[in-house]
């Protein structure tokens, strides 16, 4: 073992810790208490160690333990009766395991509760030791400076590691960690490599392998099939678009369930262009389409009694002569007729034609996600995503985010946004033009509205902001992609098949 982590809290006001000092230390950190003599909150004190949420210090043990490093990481104030809630367990063993890069082996010590809150806290910890350990190896031809590999391995102390629940809360973090780590793999990788026929590619070839069945359609398919949303979009690029379906049918399904999710794998904004500050991101542009291919990879090694389908539309949006321009009129898969008003608002186009086609093959719930709107960032932050769509929909999403830690808030469907997107010569405009960028992100809920069945409950996940990390890496987020909102999709997935 090459280090151990352990939790501190902080303590307040004139209180000090049993040596006198401002730390408290957590649950699970006795068996290394009396090698220090008792000093060891008083040592990380004089470190700068404070207990505040997912801070990290580490102390060599100078043989005193087997281990050469303790890493005490902050779990904040103690918690009054209970342990720190999972999303703090999560973000602290990401953090520690992050600082840790280029380690063997790391033993995470870090206080669970011993009731029915354990498999959520002990699934906290697996999964942010996990993705803490996430590195993008990048593009570099040569070793940069400083620059550790990932952590070698991770294990999990529980107060009884042959308890079934824990082997099996252990497998499934391994399970979506792998999920999310692919998803961030996609949104990190450059675009010129991953062009919609490529990005088509890995996703149908990691289908096949995971025993889902796999659909693609090329621009020949999209052409004959009238997918004309997705088509236009990739008009502007020699790159042609694609459509690619992941299907997961287990023998005797409860209910069915399809997912949508944006694959624009870079977005120019098209002849409506984007400011260059900032473009380079714009790779990120199929994090949503990202999101739920891994999903559905997940969903093939956690076999939920759930019929899931996946939708993943994929185009690039250039700016050429070739490219389809405001003023145009598209006639989308169901059959709509869509005005063209900025081909910056390229998302919801091709989403429009997967959920139409998702409906069109029959679904009793839709999920859709997207990094859809500007809007979505100027109104929730960076954490934070949209949710629009049927009322009780919206409220299970949130539910959802707030089990795994992806926050997310519901948000309305205004009439007078619908109102203002009457076209004097279409069905509907893409956009609001009387409205600007007021109500942005709701905009896109409203147009997005347009193609779902009557009889479909639905939800569209707006993260644009919590789906790419542009600042420095923080508890289990690295810079890059962040694999949001995977996690919220198979915990719904989980409320779907056990509540219908």
């Amino acid at each position: 073992m090459d280090a151990i982590v352990i939790g501190v809290h902080s303590i307040n006001g004139d209180e000090a810790g049993a040596d006198g000092g401002t730390l408290l230390l957590a649950t699970g950190a006795e068996s290394i208490v009396a090698a220090f003599d008792g000093q060891l909150t008083g040592t990380l004190a004089l470190l700068g160690a404070t207990g505040a949420p997912s801070e990290v210090t580490k102390l060599a043990t100078l043989g005193t333990i087997t281990a050469p490093v303790v890493v005490a990481v902050g779990l904040g104030p103690e918690p009054t009766g209970a342990a720190p809630p999972p999303e703090t367990l999560r973000r602290a063993a990401g953090a520690a395991v992050r600082a840790l890069a280029g380690a063997g082996t790391v033993a995470l010590s870090l206080p669970l509760p011993d009731d029915e809150d354990a498999p959520a806290a002990l699934r906290a910890v697996s999964e942010g030791a996990l993705l803490g350990a996430y590195r993008f190896t990048g593009y570099k031809t040569k070793p940069q400076p400083g620059r550790r590999a990932p952590v070698g391995a991770v294990s999990v102390h529980v107060p009884d590691a042959a308890d079934a629940t824990a082997e099996a809360e252990i497998t499934r973090a391994g399970v979506v960690a792998r999920a999310v780590t692919l998803a961030r793999d996609w949104v990190n990788t450059a675009p010129n490599e991953l062009r919609p026929p490529q990005f088509a590619d890995a996703v149908a070839s990691a289908g096949r392998e995971a025993g889902l069945q796999v659909e693609v359609l090329d621009e020949d398919a999209l052409r004959d099939g009238g997918y004309g949303g997705i088509l236009a979009v990739g008009l502007g690029s020699e790159a042609p678009p694609r459509l690619v379906r992941l299907a997961y049918t287990p023998s005797a399904p409860r209910t069915r369930v399809a997912l949508v999710g944006k694959g624009i794998t870079f977005d120019t904004g098209g002849v409506s262009i984007k400011p260059a500050q900032g473009m380079w991101e714009m790779k990120s542009d199929m994090a949503g389409a990202a999101a739920v291919a891994a999903t559905m990879l997940a969903i093939a090694e956690l076999k939920p009694d759930v019929a899931v389908t996946a939708y993943v539309p994929m185009a690039e949006n250039m700016a050429s002569g070739s490219a389809y321009r405001p003023g145009d009129v598209v006639t989308m898969r169901d059959g709509k007729r869509v005005e063209v008003l900025n081909t910056d608002a390229e998302g919801r186009m091709i989403l429009g034609d997967a959920i139409a086609r998702a409906c069109e093959d029959g679904c009793d719930y839709l999920l859709e996600t997207s990094t859809l709107t500007g809007g979505q960032v100027v109104a929730l932050g960076k954490r934070v995503a949209g949710v629009m769509g049927t009322r009780e929909m919206c409220e299970r999403v949130k539910a959802a985010g707030e089990r795994v830690g992806e926050a997310m808030w519901p948000m309305p469907l205004p009439d007078d946004v619908r109102k203002g997107m009457d076209s004097d010569v279409a069905d509907i405009s893409q956009i609001n033009a009387g409205m600007d960028r007021a109500g942005h992100m709701l905009q896109g809920g409203v147009f997005l509205r347009e193609f779902v069945a009557d009889d479909v409950a639905w939800a569209h996940l707006d993260i644009a902001g919590p789906s790419y990390h542009s600042g420095e890496p923080t508890g289990y987020w690295s810079k890059g992609g962040t694999g949001v909102p995977i996690r919220t999709l198979l915990a719904l997935i989980d409320d779907i098949e056990s509540n219908g």
